[in-house]
């Protein structure tokens, strides 16, 4: 089986059975979609589905990340990448689809460029490259065409590239590379590895990209017998933060200087949180979201054997500069023991003075959540698959809102396109952005 994540051992302690969580009324009864086995609560409606298709249909072909810009969604995979035309959401249109298979190939978008996360080792930087497995990294493409993306350049970094961060800076794109490791043995990831690797892109001449600096964030840490390295990264540039989920800790950074982060704060869980995996801020910047990926996403932590705060998310009020945790947050509906379930990528609804999220818990589906109140989140819809057929991991990867839709990246069914309907989240729908990677945030 392939992991979706760096897998970490299994939880440790006691478990005890999870409580219900509040749903709120809106959500309502569940209603089964025409398109199968899929039920969604009474205020959101699945608009649409691109299944995978040829080169993405083979077995180990999954579904990843998404980046948006302009009516376009790109979808990473990993068999590669695909661009769809989603100016009718209703109707998305594939509009090509690039070969280049690698593990994660997570994807950002940044005017003509775009970057995948490579976090195998491969033969080469191509696409084409052959089996000797000496290389990982960043690979660089431009996509000014979209039905003719061109490879212009990668980046090799240590351990490679299990995620990828941008912070633009003018002409200059530095990018977060977060990835696991040293691996004992390993050509690509030897000892010691820092825990994250920046690299300078310019804009305008992307193959001369090359890593400027490899900070360790928390060079005084002192459980070292977790697992080292980051596994996501996001930077709100406005407000010149940065929140690392690493393995074993959270991390609060000043990125003034995007070549030189400092630590503002470490956080531990270690009762709790085993994989800290990725971060998101509310709009004011006064709030983050941090999820633990227990089990590494090909475990069933949504079940009423595991605590309601192991595989959820931890919601921290910023307080005088200081992050203080207010509560936890895990989809209230009990998984089936073949489904993997865990908090994994999502995003912010836009709603003024709302604190409102969009999440993937892969084989527990679509949560959309309220935590407006942060010791008192409550899921306010949701949309989900009944057990995959075949076992295995699946389930979906990634989803955020953009304009007015959710946008799913479901790892076997392909993408899905949601709307949700309700007073707390219709505002969004008037809130129109020009393009959006979830790991580099901008206020609305």
């Amino acid at each position: 089986m392939v992991s979706a994540c760096a897998a970490g051992p299994g939880a440790t302690g006691e478990p005890t059975p999870a409580s219900p969580q509040e749903t709120s009324a809106a959500a309502g009864t569940p209603a089964t979609s025409p398109s199968g086995d899929v039920m969604t609560s009474d205020n959101v409606k699945h608009v649409a589905n691109m299944p995978l298709t040829a080169p993405f249909d083979s077995e180990g072909d999954l579904g990843t990340d998404l980046a948006f810009q302009g009516d376009y969604a790109y979808v990473g995979n990993f068999g590669g990448f695909s661009i769809y035309d989603i100016s009718n959401p209703a109707k998305p249109q594939l509009v090509s689809q690039v070969s280049c298979p690698a593990q994660q190939n997570d994807v950002t978008i940044y005017q003509d460029l775009l970057i995948l996360s490579i976090d195998e080792p491969r033969g080469g930087p191509e696409c084409d490259s052959g089996d000797e497995r000496n290389w990982e990294g960043l690979r660089i493409f431009d996509v000014s065409d979209k039905k003719s993306p061109e490879y212009v350049g990668a980046v090799q970094t240590d351990c490679g590239s299990h995620t990828h961060t941008m912070v633009p800076a003018g002409e200059t794109l530095y990018v977060y590379v977060s990835s696991p490791g040293p691996e004992p043995d390993s050509q690509t990831c030897p000892a010691p590895h820092e825990l994250i690797s920046i690299v300078e892109v310019p804009v305008k001449s992307p193959a001369s990209a090359k890593v400027v600096a490899k900070p360790d964030i928390f060079p005084e840490r002192q459980h070292s017998d977790l697992a080292s390295g980051c596994h996501d990264i996001t930077a709100y540039p406005e407000k010149k933060l940065a929140a690392a989920a690493c393995f074993g800790d959270g991390v609060l950074l000043d990125i003034s200087d995007p070549v030189q982060p400092k630590v503002l704060q470490q956080l531990t869980d270690l009762e709790n949180f085993q994989i800290w995996h990725s971060a998101t801020f509310n709009n004011d910047g006064t709030k983050i979201v941090f999820s633990d990926e227990l089990g590494g996403g090909g475990q069933a932590t949504c079940d009423r054997n595991t605590p309601v705060t192991k595989g959820a998310n931890a919601i921290y009020d910023l307080v005088d500069g200081k992050l203080e945790r207010r509560g936890y947050f895990k989809i209230p509906r009990e998984q089936q023991p073949n489904e993997n379930c865990v908090a994994h990528n999502g995003s912010l609804i836009p709603v003024d003075g709302k604190d409102i999220m969009v999440q993937s818990w892969y084989q527990g589906g679509v949560s959309i959540w309220d935590f407006t109140d942060s010791a008192n989140p409550k899921e306010i819809g949701y949309f989900e698959r009944g057990p995959h057929q075949g076992g295995g991991i699946a389930g979906t990867w990634s989803a955020y809102y953009y304009n007015g839709y959710i946008y799913s990246s479901d790892m076997t069914q392909g993408l899905d396109v949601l709307e949700i309907t309700d007073p707390l989240t219709d505002p969004a729908k008037q809130v129109k952005m020009d393009d959006f990677n979830v790991q580099t945030q901008k206020s609305y």
